[in-house]
């Protein structure tokens, strides 16, 4: 098991209004469709990060970028501009932080990824 962090300030703060706005009823068609799709893909990283569902691996030109292993999750597939989730694991032993979601980039162009903007994991600096 592993325990979910959202990386900082734009994971957190997204996920802070749509678990308000759902407890409040007030969530909007796609913000009900997305805080779904978070919720699940975040139970199914807690549990197994290579989830079949997931289809989680490794994007190469965001590790190189961030200095450190960057995965990135499908929250839905077969449709156009289909959600991903990008994270790391870490800071601690035995976590998992959600770092960004985006629309899936065309990465078969080369700057592809190079578009992916992905929040801190809100590790303390040494």
């Amino acid at each position: 098991m592993f325990s979910i962090r959202l990386g900082v300030p734009e994971m957190e703060a997204l996920w802070a209004e749509l678990s308000s706005k759902a407890k409040m009823g007030t969530l909007g068609k796609n913000e009900a469709k997305l805080y779904i799709k978070m919720g699940k893909a975040m139970g199914l990283l807690s549990n197994n990060p290579k989830h079949p569902a997931l289809h989680s691996h490794e994007i190469e030109a965001l590790s190189r970028r961030y200095g450190q292993k960057v995965w990135q999750s499908y929250l839905e597939n077969k449709k156009s501009g289909a959600g991903r989730m990008y994270w790391v694991y870490g800071p601690e032993q035995n976590e998992i932080t959600i770092i960004g979601l985006e629309p899936h980039p065309e990465d078969k162009k080369s700057s592809g990824y190079e578009k992916i903007r992905l929040s801190a994991t809100g590790q303390k600096e040494a």
